[in-house]
């Protein structure tokens, strides 16, 4: 209890400082995005991985806390898909080369998390499949300020109350370490943003939920598995299915950046950036909450249903917003923040992030 305490505690403060001292240092190097009229550093994932793999490895070294075998391999497969992530924030490749690199990595480190002893072979490589169009959903929600960090911040929560319920307490401490370390992170990522997590930070921490939502629903009925893996991330899967469909409809390509994101249809209709943060939160809250109470065996599965539906409802009332064309929302606090001696190097990384 005192170790949970002091680590969460730890893990918290360290990923505030850290991503402080990176947001510094991306400014420095360039390392940047633009976010409508802002420019944002990249690095904020780097802090979330580095301090959770930190306070994880310490646990497990004293013996406090030991991950044991599955935790383990889960934090080294999300520490390698990080660093994949991180490669792609320096270098910025063209989307024909990053996502079908991203994916087969993800694929592979997933193939090494996933349990087939008690999933079997087929329902392995569906889940491997499932791991793999999840991280991208949770990654694709990191298209406006403090979004992924906020939802990833309580399904950690609710899948450590899974994984404590489970006895899997190695998982619990992990997953309880990254939802610190979010946290701490979160105050440099709220809205306006002094940083943001990058692709190093979004896949790092969807494939460490994603994964962890499989070891800890492996073995069970495959009904209860099912509704509440769906209730767990269910808002990136509705930012996920609007995406798709709205490109789809307009002709547009897939892998080309839009605003037609689940909080640009919310700004659209006038909510401010930091109420789209809390809105999908609270969503995302209770997406998480009904997941939790299916593994515990609190409410049936059918309760995924519920979820299910509001989900559709909120899709099909969504794509009835208009994203493409006309005049784009203001973002709050959109004035360049960027040093005018740094100014060269981070035109010449948005020059090649465009490409």
């Amino acid at each position: 209890m005192l170790y949970g305490i002091a680590a969460a505690i730890s893990a918290l403060l360290l990923a505030a400082v850290l991503a402080a001292l990176l947001r510094l240092l991306a400014l420095r190097l360039g390392v940047v995005e633009r976010r409508r009229a802002r420019v944002v550093p990249l690095l904020g994932g780097v802090a979330v991985v580095a301090v959770t793999a930190f306070v994880a490895g310490v646990g497990d070294w004293t013996d406090v806390a030991p991950l044991g075998p599955a935790a383990g391999r889960l934090l080294a497969a999300g520490i390698g898909v990080g660093a994949l992530g991180l490669v792609a924030d320096l270098w910025a490749p063209p989307a024909l080369v990053r996502v079908p690199l991203q994916a087969a990595v993800v694929t592979g480190a997933a193939a090494l998390t996933v349990p087939y002893d008690e999933l079997g072979p087929v329902v392995g490589v569906v889940a491997v499949g499932w791991i793999a169009l999840a991280t991208h959903a949770f990654t694709s929600l990191d298209h406006a300020d403090g979004v992924m960090g906020t939802v990833a911040v309580v399904t950690a929560f609710a899948l450590s109350g899974c994984a404590a319920a489970e006895v899997m307490d190695g998982l619990a401490a992990l997953l309880s370490v990254l939802a610190a370390a979010l946290t701490g992170f979160l105050m440099h990522n709220w809205p306006p943003a002094r940083i943001v997590p990058g692709r190093c930070g979004g896949l790092f921490v969807g494939f460490v939920l994603t994964s962890a939502a499989v070891l800890v629903h492996a073995g069970r009925a495959a009904g209860s598995s099912v509704g509440a893996g769906f209730a767990l991330t269910a808002v990136a899967t509705v930012d996920a299915v609007l995406v798709l469909v709205s490109r789809r409809r307009a002709g547009r390509p897939l892998l080309r950046g839009a605003p037609d994101h689940l909080v640009h249809r919310l700004r659209r209709l006038g909510v401010t950036p930091q109420g789209a943060a809390v809105v999908v939160g609270v969503t995302g809250f209770a997406g998480a909450l009904v997941g939790m109470l299916i593994d515990m065996g609190w409410v049936s599965a059918s309760a995924a249903l519920w979820v299910a539906g509001c989900a559709c409802a909120a899709v099909l009332a969504l794509l009835r917003i208009p994203t493409y064309g006309g005049r784009q929302v203001p973002e709050h606090g959109s004035r360049p923040t960027v040093n005018p001696q740094v100014e060269p190097r981070v035109q010449a990384h948005l020059r090649v992030s465009k490409r």
